[in-house]
């Protein structure tokens, strides 16, 4: 069985200040791509590989949120690093470091565009 998420978009206003402010905070680099009246961004990925990606997106009717669906972004090694980049990026830090048993850590976030987005990792 395959798994449930298949692809993510987080909603942006202000394209490169989001850009930005996720490439710090995962230490990526974001891909370029405009689709018409789309512009995204997409988070570096590996079909072959487990789990899903996904991008920026700043179009009509993407509209950031802090009261919908949170996506979990992978945070490796250690959620710590990710974390201490959040304030100076411009974010703020909803929940901060959690365990979660075996399956290691979680935090929240809020981002420079207004979404709730949350980081795991294993340490």
């Amino acid at each position: 069985m395959a798994n449930a998420i298949n692809w993510f978009e987080i909603p942006v206003t202000d394209y490169d200040r989001a850009k930005k402010f996720y490439e710090n905070l995962l230490d990526i680099s974001l891909h370029d791509m405009e689709r018409g009246p789309l512009q995204y961004g997409f988070f570096p990925h590996d079909l072959g590989a487990h789990g899903a990606s996904g991008s920026l997106v700043k179009a009509e009717g993407y509209n950031p949120s802090d009261q919908g669906s949170v996506v979990y972004l992978t945070a490796s090694p250690d959620l710590n690093v990710a974390l201490s980049k959040i304030e100076a990026a411009g974010g703020e830090i909803l929940m901060p470091k959690t365990a979660i048993g075996e399956n290691g850590f979680i935090a929240h976030f809020r981002d420079t565009e207004g979404n709730r987005v949350a980081l795991h990792s294993v340490n």
